[in-house]
C-alpha cells in the first residue's frame, strides 16, 4: 500500500475519532399525558423530560426570555370522511431571568407568573405545568373515542428579531418533542 494512503487513512481515523463534542440538546420528551374531565370542562396533565443544553442556558442567564409552547390536538376519527378535529389549544410557558433580582421567572399564558431563586426550579414548573384547561364540557361527544396528540417546543416565532434569525441558523435552539399521541373517550 503506498505511503500516502496510509497517512490519508490515519488522518481520516484521527478526524473522526476527535470530532468535538456536541452540546445540542437530545430534545423534549413526553413522559405522561392524560385527559381529566372536571366540572368546567376537559384538562390536560402532562410531563415532559428535558434539560436545557448550554447555549441555551447561556441565553437565558444573559436575561433573554425564552417561550415554550405546548399545542394539544384532539380529533374524532371518522370512516367516511377526513378526521373531525374537536379541539386544538395552546399553552405558552415564558422563562425570564432578571438580572437585578438574580431571579428566575416563569409566566404562563401571560397570568400566573412565579419567581425562582434556580434555573432547575423553573424548569421543574415547566416540565411539569399545572392541569390546563383545554375545553368546556361541550366541546366532546359523550362516549366517543378521541386521539389526543400532544407536543412541546421552544417557540422561535416569539423571540426577538435578531434572536429569531441567530435560532435559524444554530442547532442549540432546535428544541422541540415530535407528537405524542394517545385515545382518550370522552366522559
Amino acid at each position: 500500500m503506498p505511503q500516502f494512503i496510509k497517512y490519508w487513512l490515519l488522518a481520516l481515523l484521527l478526524a473522526l475519532s476527535f470530532s468535538p463534542p456536541s452540546f445540542a440538546s437530545d430534545g423534549v420528551e413526553l413522559s405522561q399525558a392524560h385527559i381529566e374531565a372536571s366540572d368546567d370542562g376537559y384538562r390536560l396533565s402532562a410531563t415532559f423530560s428535558f434539560d436545557l443544553n448550554r447555549g441555551l442556558e447561556d441565553v437565558v442567564n444573559r436575561g433573554v426570555t425564552l417561550y415554550f409552547t405546548t399545542d394539544v390536538e384532539l380529533t374524532r376519527p371518522r370512516w367516511y370522511w377526513f378526521d373531525e378535529k374537536a379541539i386544538t389549544a395552546t399553552q405558552t410557558i415564558r422563562l425570564q431571568y432578571n438580572v437585578i433580582t438574580r431571579r428566575y421567572n416563569v409566566a404562563i399564558n401571560g397570568s400566573l407568573q412565579q419567581s425562582f431563586n434556580t434555573l432547575d426550579d423553573a424548569l421543574s414548573l415547566i416540565r411539569r405545568p399545572s392541569r390546563w384547561l383545554i375545553a368546556d364540557k361541550s366541546a366532546l361527544k359523550q362516549g366517543e373515542v378521541y386521539r389526543v396528540a400532544v407536543r412541546m417546543g421552544l417557540d422561535l416565532g416569539l423571540l426577538s428579531k435578531p434572536f429569531q434569525v441567530n435560532a435559524l441558523n444554530n442547532s442549540d435552539w432546535r428544541f422541540s418533542s415530535d407528537w405524542k399521541s394517545f385515545n382518550y373517550k370522552a366522559e
